[in-house]
């Protein structure tokens, strides 16, 4: 129950967030087109500074193993996630931001503070797999989804700098190598940004969307239900035929950072798509927004089950 209201405590924090983010668009600080600025700040300095620095830790077999469950839990998490939308889809008719809001977490804007508060920052290493998975995923299938184009361009995943700092971040991993002590809290401190930057990005496109229309839109409910319990409830049941728990000493703690991942509100890099490229950016942030509100009692609800059983 400790764990459930501390995971309460830390989303309702990024909730005030993306209300300063609104307030300053309703203040005339700022404009909603504004956004679009710290979205490119957010997506191409922020993230990669936050995956380098997740790989910057000590090597042993027994977190490298840690970390292989990781990725394991992540790859089955998709696996669930990116057919069972695809079947969904052909009986609710969604949306291409709909089905990327479904498939995508806000994983690393949220799980990495939150997995530091409750858990502990030894913990944090094993985000990394989630955020190595996710990102590629998100940026190839993700982003052609919300773009809906059918082709990708290899070339500029390849060289997409996110992906390029998790390939640059695993080789150091392996390698044992550190930055130094300037640049690792240089990379660090820019890395730490991504969960305030993200909120405020999603309060700067709410502030010229009448805020009682985010209540009004009823098929948003319908997403969010699925985004934050069922998706999350397969991933238990899933995660209990495999027998995963059996992998690693530390399987339960390890999987239990895989469900956060998997039962976090929908991507902020989603409502970013959107926005830089115009494809519904109002509508997005308001299942970003919904699902941040609901998930301050969704989230604690799914731990609390997969505790139990």
């Amino acid at each position: 129950m400790e764990l459930s209201l501390l995971l309460a405590q830390n989303i309702f924090g990024l909730f005030l967030i993306i209300f300063v983010g609104y307030l300053t668009v309703k203040c005339r600080v700022l404009t909603p087109d504004d956004s679009k600025v710290i979205s490119k700040v957010v997506l191409y300095i922020v993230c990669p500074c936050t995956i380098l620095n997740s790989f910057q830790i000590d090597f042993t077999n027994e977190k490298l193993t840690g970390l292989i469950l990781s990725f394991i839990g992540a790859i089955v998490v998709h696996l669930i996630f990116i057919p069972l939308t695809k079947l969904l889809g052909q009986i609710f008719h969604f949306m291409p931001v709909e089905k990327a809001t479904l498939i995508y977490s806000n994983a690393g804007n949220l799980i990495i503070p939150l997995v530091a508060s409750i858990l502990g920052e030894e913990w944090v290493l094993y985000t990394s797999g989630y955020m190595v998975v996710q990102t590629i995923l998100i940026w190839t299938h993700g982003k052609n989804l919300v773009c809906n184009k059918k082709q990708y361009d290899f070339k500029k995943i390849i060289l997409n700098v996110n992906v390029i700092a998790i390939m640059l971040g695993m080789i150091m991993f392996i390698a044992r190598w550190h930055f130094p002590a300037l640049i690792h809290d240089t990379v660090s401190s820019v890395g730490s940004m991504v969960g305030p930057l993200s909120m405020l990005v999603i309060g700067m496109l709410l502030g010229n969307i009448d805020i009682l229309s985010i209540f009004k839109e009823k098929r948003v409910y319908g997403i969010c239900f699925l985004r934050l319990i069922v998706y999350p409830l397969a991933v238990i049941l899933a995660f209990r035929l495999l027998g995963l728990q059996n992998f690693h000493q530390d399987a339960y703690q390890i999987l239990l950072i895989s469900l956060l991942a998997a039962s976090a509100p929908a991507a902020a890099t989603i409502t970013q798509f959107a926005q830089l490229y115009d494809k519904h950016p109002g509508y997005t942030s308001i299942m970003n927004v919904m699902s941040v509100i609901f998930c301050i009692i969704t989230m604690p609800i799914i731990v609390f089950i997969y505790q139990i059983l």
